[in-house]
């Protein structure tokens, strides 16, 4: 039967797992498996397993208890090994990076941060900054414009919109960088210039979410910020 895995811990964490519910319905018991200084909490793995609520629940309520007494790489929803032998082989394996990557964590939670800018705000500014644009914007608007003209209007707002959005996340990056130890960066939505997530050393959590407030209030109400944290960091394992 293959096995789901929620997590690794160094051998010394104290595994306090009473009063934890696995995946599945019956819920499934959880038990570690052992390779060297590193261990595995595991379960068996449900047929047809689906990330349903209560399933997701189970999952996270693992990965927070387990972090709130130790070092913790927390796998994402759904990660199964073959059996418990090959989980404890590739533990054993792979267990210096797994040491490593622990010692990196410890202590530490994530942020993801999306951002956001108006599209109409972004639009105005860029008309109003280029004459060039402008003026196929205006011979558009009046019908006087051709096929190329639409075509060229069409690459350079997009090319200013990219421009534009990508000089933001970086001063906004820049901005943040000094409250956080490391940063992991994703492709943003469309309508977003910056998806990141921010490893941050839990004590300063609340000190993190105040720079990103501020940050928000320097870029004002034409951007959006979306914050989702503390979370195990996914982003980082």
């Amino acid at each position: 039967m293959p096995t789901y895995i929620y997590a690794i811990t160094g051998a010394d964490h104290p595994l306090r797992l009473d009063g934890l519910q696995g995946v599945g319905d019956p819920p499934s018991p959880l038990r570690t498996v052992a390779g060297g200084d590193v261990t595995a909490v595991v379960s068996d793995a449900p047929e047809g397993l689906r990330a349903k609520h209560r399933d997701v629940l189970a999952h996270e309520a693992v990965l927070e208890s387990l972090m709130a007494d130790g070092a913790t790489l927390p796998m994402r929803f759904g990660l199964l090994g073959p059996d418990d032998d090959q989980v404890g082989d590739a533990l054993r394996r792979d267990g210096d990076a797994y040491r490593a990557r622990l010692a990196e964590l410890a202590g530490h939670v994530e942020f993801n941060l999306k951002a956001a800018r108006d599209e109409q705000d972004l639009l105005l500014e860029i008309v109003a900054e280029s004459d060039e644009i402008r003026e196929l914007n205006e011979r558009t608007r009046s019908g006087a414009a051709g096929q190329d003209d639409r075509i060229a209007l069409g690459e350079l707002v997009a090319g200013q919109v990219a421009e534009r959005g990508k000089e933001r996340a970086e001063k906004t990056l820049e901005r943040l960088l000094p409250s956080a130890a490391r940063a992991a960066r994703a492709e943003p939505a469309a309508g977003q210039f910056l998806n990141v997530s921010f490893l941050v050393p839990a004590p300063s959590a609340d000190a993190f979410v105040r720079a990103v407030r501020d940050e928000a209030d320097r870029q004002g109400e034409a951007c959006t910020f979306t914050l989702t944290g503390p979370l195990p960091p996914y982003s980082f394992v």
